[in-house]
């Protein structure tokens, strides 16, 4: 089998590349840090492509395609993304533009053209990183819970559809709480609680997705959270994420 991971050079990508590794998978290996993707090559002993791109190039995203639609690939894990702490009211419009291009356009296309592919060939897994997040809207980090609401629901529905085709294709969402990850860096502010290994959710998440779950919770606590969330009217859930995301953001 076949790998294609994207955002491979750091965190739950990187940890999912190792425990595929482990399992004997091959690698196709996708980030902007040609370094880290080349370390990350020599400690894995399987076949492993790296292809240094940035995702935030649209013209990039159909060139990855492009590389492999003739290829042999079993697996497509969408992982690239990012974050940003603030109120909507302050935070640079630039690099929210920028936040949707990479967590929903360049998702969108990916899943979009690999599925065609899996489909033809009645075969195939697509691993959609999602996030808690996108069961809710989250003040102070607006933007980002839109991207991983759209991704999450987006994913949700090729999978009724796959299901009336009694399509053999796979298609999964990764939904969970705070990892243990660069994320709290490059979105500029901090998990009040601590974080699930990010190891463990790799391996959590690769053995959901060959069970094909759909919506994949690694951690208990989250599960519970997200169950609890179902009886909560809507005001009451903005002021609870609301006092949570404040505090990320002190």
């Amino acid at each position: 089998m076949v790998a294609l991971i994207t955002g491979a050079s750091s965190g739950i990508g990187r940890d999912m590349a190792r425990y595929l590794a482990s399992k004997k998978i091959d690698l196709i290996l996708v980030a902007r840090r040609k370094e880290r993707l080349e370390e990350l090559k020599k400690e894995l002993n399987v076949q492993v492509t790296v292809v240094v791109l940035d995702l935030l190039k649209k013209e990039n995203v159909y060139n990855l395609y492009e590389m492999f639609k003739d290829k042999p690939i079993d697996i497509l894990i969408n992982n690239a993304g990012f974050g940003l702490f603030g109120n909507f009211l302050e935070t640079d419009l630039n690099r929210e533009l920028e936040m949707i291009e990479l967590n929903i356009v360049t998702y969108h296309i990916l899943t979009k053209l690999f599925l065609q592919k899996f489909q033809q060939e009645n075969k195939g897994y697509i691993l959609n990183v999602c996030s808690s997040a996108g069961f809710l809207a989250g003040p102070k980090l607006a933007t980002y819970y839109a991207t991983k609401n759209y991704v999450l629901k987006l994913t949700m529905a090729i999978y009724e559809e796959l299901r009336h085709k009694k399509s053999n294709v796979v298609i999964c969402a990764l939904c969970p709480g705070p990892v243990n990850t660069e994320f709290n860096k490059v979105a500029e502010g901090k998990f009040t609680v601590d974080g699930a290994s990010s190891k463990y959710v790799a391996k959590y998440t690769i053995d959901k997705m060959f069970q094909k779950k759909l919506i994949i919770v690694p951690t208990l606590t989250m599960k519970i959270g997200l169950f609890f969330t179902r009886f909560l009217p809507y005001k009451l859930l903005l002021k609870i994420t609301y006092q949570i995301q404040y505090r990320k953001n002190k």
